[in-house]
């Protein structure tokens, strides 16, 4: 039987809506409820927010099964919080469909072995994609759908094919004292309209400008939070920015409000089309949800 190999993140939300989906086309929800049960304690015992009561090698050992490739094996890796813990993430499984075995490898990276045409398949935030390889245009990028237009194929040959809908927005914040300072509501014309300090995450710049449009960014600086120091907090303090959210509850805790959703911020299959095969287009159509249409040909 033909085994296809689809790079996936190790660990959070984006491994989490592959399992997910991945079960839901194929029956093993057993199989993704002690992958994703597993890391989330493992997080926890890593943040400090669980107790062990064995050591680390231990517990990897036994959440381990090497001698049957259908059952989860977990490694190690060296987390970057304060004194560097060493952290249980996934490695990789093998799951039986339709489509011939698929077996899910843990990369810290997905999206660039894709690139490196290590993989045809594979599983990434979009966040990535768009802090990597879009095009920034005067217009601003507001949906998946759009992020293949906008990818240089001279540059890669990584497309996305679909989003697997786990959505978390990128999200317009300001104090009300910024708010008032001009007419309208808190949304993309306002950012046009607006002048002066605008604060986001470092690692986002390129991302806001993509969703926001260059034309929008003209008389705008941006700032970051200081170390230490909450995204929201960081906003607060500058009056105006953007940050992903949930529930916004954070946010008005900062005395911040919620304006539009910019872009979501949602795990998508990619796939390098120079690497296609009938059986990997056959194992891609396993993730898409039913009421998914493609996003073109890539």
């Amino acid at each position: 039987m033909t085994t296809t190999r689809v790079a996936v993140p190790r660990k959070g939300r984006p491994l989490e809506a592959v399992l997910e989906r991945l079960a839901a086309r194929t029956g093993t929800t057993e199989l993704a409820d002690d992958i994703i049960s597993t890391l989330r304690y493992e997080k926890a015992v890593t943040k400090g927010n669980q107790s062990a009561d064995r050591d680390v090698y231990d517990r990897l050992s036994s959440y381990s099964t090497l001698s049957d490739p259908t059952e989860p094996e977990f490694s190690m890796l060296r987390d970057d919080r304060d004194g560097m813990p060493r952290r249980i993430v996934f490695d990789s499984v093998t799951v039986p469909t339709a489509a011939g075995e698929v077996q899910l490898i843990g990369r810290e990276e997905p999206f660039r072995a894709l690139r490196t045409h290590e993989f045809a398949l594979g599983f990434d935030s979009a966040d990535l994609v768009l802090e990597e390889v879009v095009q920034l245009r005067d217009e601003a990028l507001t949906t998946i759908a759009e992020i293949n237009d906008r990818i240089d194929p001279l540059d890669t040959d990584v497309r996305v094919v679909t989003g697997l809908g786990d959505t978390v927005y990128h999200t317009l914040l300001a104090t009300p004292e910024v708010i008032d300072s001009q007419d309208g509501a808190l949304d993309r014309e306002f950012v046009a309209n607006y002048e002066g300090e605008f604060c986001i995450s470092p690692r986002y710049e390129r991302l806001v400008e993509a969703i926001l449009g260059t034309a929008a960014l003209d008389g705008i600086s941006f700032t970051y939070p200081a170390e230490g120091v909450e995204e929201e907090a960081g906003i607060a303090a500058t009056g105006i920015g953007v940050y992903l959210t949930v529930t916004g509850s954070t946010a008005h805790d900062h005395g911040l409000e919620l304006g539009e959703r910019l872009f979501p911020s949602e795990t998508v299959l990619l796939e390098n089309a120079s690497e296609r095969t009938d059986t990997s287009a056959a194992v891609a159509e396993l993730f898409e949800a039913p009421e998914a249409t493609a996003l073109g040909s890539v």
